[in-house]
């Protein structure tokens, strides 16, 4: 009988097949092989002992469910294939006959990606960003830059503000006890930077070089030290020194210092105009694609997405987030022991919009197939330089780490979702919308 898949649920069915007596006869052999190698049967040596003599002292049937692990796999991929079903977890197998001389009939609860009903997903209707660049973000950008410029100059005898940078050593105690990590020599402390406990910076205002400072804080309830949530403490500070910072004058020299491409400060903020030109740019590309691709993902239906797709998403994110943390040099203990967090924790961040994410990946792959997306080798080629570079791996590299498939399937999700960018409608954000924007700047 040829396989046959007949659906139960929004995501699950019976796949039901047959293993030929060809298969099985191959699968036989294979498990005799590797069964008569740890054999001891009298008047033979160890895995030397004949086909004949083990089926008449064991009996063929013996072999059956090392055979059957053998051929198993390629026979469920045959049936998949031929069925076109889209399993998406491991499948629950149950034997329905193995009889002798007979083909073996296996049936598999399988469960598979939902069906999709695509909405509209050309011609939508997306707010227009923001593109204009303002000469106050010149000037800001400028500042920013000034500031990355400051030098540090040592103030006598006058009072530390917001802003200054004090060298200070301080030790500190809680309940008249020093704790770990609560004393340094010779530290730098940004005042205003808010990198110490809060309040304790505050404290440090309008003092000068060679003074002691009591200062006296509550750790938070949420520090990352247990025996000190809610603690007060005091720490016994002195100021070594204090500087303030000090800026370049804004004028043609400090843009040929900042950029040897320029003469004047006139072209450097033409240039850096045109910097943030493309930031905005990119900014809005972005913002268009992600409105876009939500409300094509809102216009579509699916049923019921199978938790099998969502602990796989969850995996995936995490292995991801992993990865990029030891390209930095930050093993997973490490990572955790900085951050204070578990691989529970880091679980739960990566569910909470996981079935979102695994929406959007479904309407996309549905766009694909509803409008007959197939990559073609000269974009896989491209897709494998493009990653080659982005990488710095060789071409062959990373042909060995994606398969053809992954790589089609990628390209086509790109296709996908520019055929739902292009064909958008900027249209002028509500009023609401623009006074929400403007309070959040």
């Amino acid at each position: 009988m040829a396989a046959k898949w007949e659906k139960q649920g929004a995501t699950t069915g019976a796949l039901t097949f047959e293993i030929a007596q060809d298969k099985i006869k191959e699968g036989l052999d294979k498990a005799f092989t590797r069964v008569k190698k740890t054999l001891n049967v009298p008047g033979f040596r160890k895995g030397h002992v004949s086909r004949t003599i083990f089926d008449r002292m064991y009996g063929e049937s013996a072999l059956y469910e090392d055979a059957l692990n053998i051929v198993l796999p390629d026979a469920y991929d045959a049936a998949v294939t031929e069925t076109g079903i889209d399993p998406v977890d491991q499948p629950s197998v149950d034997v329905e006959s193995m009889d002798e001389d007979k083909p073996w009939v296996i049936k598999a609860t399988v469960t598979v990606k939902p069906d999709v009903t695509l909405g509209d997903y050309k011609g939508l209707t997306v707010d227009k960003p923001d593109r204009e660049v303002s000469d106050d973000e010149v000037a800001s950008e400028l500042d920013k830059r000034r500031e990355a410029q400051a030098e540090l100059v040592v103030k006598d005898d006058t009072p530390a503000e917001n802003g200054d940078t004090v060298t200070i050593d301080y030790v500190g105690t809680s309940d008249g006890k020093e704790f770990d990590g609560g004393s340094a020599k010779n530290y730098s402390l940004e005042l205003g930077s808010n990198s110490f406990i809060p309040g304790f910076e505050d404290q440090l205002v309008g003092h000068k070089a060679g003074e002691d400072v009591l200062v006296k804080v509550t750790f938070p309830e949420n520090y990352q030290a247990e025996e000190l949530k809610g603690k007060d403490a005091e720490f016994q500070v002195t100021i070594h020194e204090v500087k303030e910072k000090q800026l370049p004058a804004l004028d043609d020299d400090f843009a040929k210092d900042l950029d040897e491409d320029v003469d004047t400060l006139e072209e450097l903020k033409i240039k850096v105009k045109s910097e943030l030109q493309q930031k905005k740019d990119d900014a809005a590309e972005d913002a268009i694609q992600e409105q876009a691709i939500s409300e094509a993902v809102d216009n579509a239906t699916i049923e019921e997405i199978p938790q099998a797709m969502i602990d796989t998403e969850v995996h995936n994110q995490l292995d991801q987030y992993m990865g990029n943390m030891q390209r930095q040099g930050i093993n997973p203990q490490m990572y955790y022991q900085l951050t204070g967090t578990t691989e529970d924790d880091l679980k739960k961040q990566f569910t909470a919009d996981a079935a979102s994410r695994v929406k959007t990946s479904l309407v996309l792959e549905a766009i694909v197939a509803s409008e007959k997306i197939e990559a073609t080798d000269e974009q896989v080629n491209a897709e494998i330089k493009d990653l080659a570079g982005e990488y710095n791996m060789s071409e062959d590299a990373v042909r060995k780490a994606l398969t053809e498939d992954m790589l089609k399937h990628d390209i086509g999700v790109k296709d996908a979702i520019k055929i739902i960018t292009d064909s958008v409608k900027e249209v002028e954000p509500k009023a609401d919308d623009k006074k929400e924007d403007a309070e959040e700047k």
